[in-house]
Order: structure tokens, then sequence, then C-alpha cells
């Protein structure tokens, strides 16, 4: 992915969320979940198939999202609306399977939960942050 700046608050430049990993990964999945639901029957590329593709975009579109707005609140914010898109992800990804839309699950649940793993890091990181400067700023 391209390794772009932007200028965000004050004027400082900040990595944008093409140099996240998380927004990569997502964008990833995103593309591999497209491929995988092309092979689903016409009839159901409009329903099921649909709602796959909403959360499969939302995910890194939150993200993108997120990392755009000032304000790490907002941005913890929307990285988990991504999670909770991950998730709803996952949950029509298994009825797919049971389905037999899709053949094998496990490579996208194994991306799944490894983006699920760094979607929760990330927010765990920014809490942290956001504690450490809360604390900063009383002292």
């Amino acid at each position: 992915m391209a390794n772009r700046e932007s200028k965000v608050g004050r004027g400082k430049p900040r990595p944008t969320h093409y140099d996240l990993e998380v927004w990569q990964d997502a964008m990833r999945l995103a593309s591999d979940v497209y491929r995988a639901s092309r092979k689903f029957p016409a009839e159901e590329r409009f329903a099921l198939g649909r709602e796959i593709w909403r959360s499969a975009i939302s995910v890194p579109s939150n993200v993108a999202e997120g990392a755009a707005r000032g304000s790490k609140t907002e941005f913890v914010r929307f990285l988990h609306i991504a999670r909770g898109s991950l998730l709803e992800l996952d949950s029509q990804l298994w009825l797919a399977f049971d389905l037999k839309f899709i053949g094998d699950r496990k490579p996208l649940q194994r991306r799944i939960e490894a983006l699920l793993a760094k979607l929760n890091a990330l927010i765990t990181a920014e809490r942290r942050r956001a504690s450490l400067r809360a604390a900063t700023i009383r002292d």
C-alpha cells in the first residue's frame, strides 16, 4: 500500500490510514471476500452476498474514517465500529459456509481472527495513550 502523509490538526504531518497495518489487512480481506462471494448462486449475490460485501468494505472504511478524524477518541470510536463490522462479516461467512456457498471458510476465518486481534490491540494501545496523555495534562 502507498505510504502517504496528511496534514491533520495543528499542521503536523501524521501517518494516514494507508500506513496502518489494520487498514492494509482489512483491504486485502475485503478483496478476498469479494472474490469468494463471486461463486455464490446468482440469486444470493444480491441477498447474502450484498450484506457480506457491505460488512467487508465497512471494516477498512471505518478505520480510514477514524484515522482522518482529529481526535484519538474519535479514532477509537471508529475502530470499535470496524470491529463490529468484522464480526458481522464473520457471522455472514459462517452462514455462507453452512449454506455451502463457500467451500473452505478456514483461510478467511484465520484472517478475520488475526485482524480482530490487531484491531483489539490497536484499540487498547490508543486508549492507553489517551490515558497517559490525560494523566500528563493533570500533573
